[in-house]
């Protein structure tokens, strides 16, 4: 059997999410390094794997995947027997979850990133925040957290009462966040703030932080 391979970097928030779901279901993977500062995303043979030429690129056997969330799903589907049940439940309870992934996707994300990109990545490349912008996505995120908070006073994780894919894939966004003064937008929300608390103490994710450090 080849090996799983995943063509990334341990810092990008997208080949987090990979990473975070291959080691929830304690598979064995080679972490294929790519050296964005050189461009190798940009030309062969990386576009081979991904011609739109962002990270990560997955390898499974002769299958090719890009997209991080359309990778996450495979794994937790083709290999459902091990680790941790990331999809959960039975048809409808698979449906709910399909929902909150999409949530995470389309509301959750596109303000946490760019929050993520004012406030943790701009001062690491010595550029200066844009106040409004912050302020401006604090506000969307307030809003989704509001819908969050209501949705954890009834379970322990987003869905319901066990670990899946749609928390999973908020971890690399909220990490960051954690880290910045967005962090009162989570600790004004009790339910949101042990469900980060939680998710971000797992082990398969400390895994994929102490990558980082490397």
């Amino acid at each position: 059997m080849a090996p799983i391979k995943v063509h990334g970097v341990p810092l990008s928030s997208a080949t987090q999410r990979v990473l975070a779901t291959l080691y929830e279901k304690e598979l064995e993977f080679e972490l294929v390094p790519v050296d964005m500062k050189a461009g190798e995303h940009k030309k062969e043979p990386f576009l081979s794997l991904n011609p739109f030429g962002q990270i990560p690129a997955f390898e499974d056997g002769d299958l090719k995947l890009f997209e991080s969330r359309a990778i996450t799903k495979y794994i937790a589907h083709q290999y459902a027997d091990k680790g941790t049940d990331l999809a959960c439940g039975d048809t409808k309870q698979k449906a709910t979850i399909g929902v909150a992934i999409e949530v995470e996707a389309h509301q959750f994300n596109p303000a946490a990133s760019k929050l993520t990109w004012e406030l943790t990545w701009k001062p690491v490349y010595g550029m200066v925040t844009d106040k409004a912008v912050v302020e401006e996505n604090e506000a969307k995120l307030a809003k989704v957290l509001d819908i969050y908070e209501g949705r954890l006073a009834h379970s322990k994780y987003l869905t319901c009462d066990c670990f899946t894919l749609a928390d999973l894939h908020h971890l690399p966004t909220i990490q960051c966040l954690l880290g910045t003064e967005a962090k009162k937008l989570f600790d004004s929300r009790p339910h949101v703030s042990a469900w980060a608390a939680n998710i971000t103490a797992r082990p398969a994710w400390c895994k994929v932080l102490a990558l980082e450090k490397h």
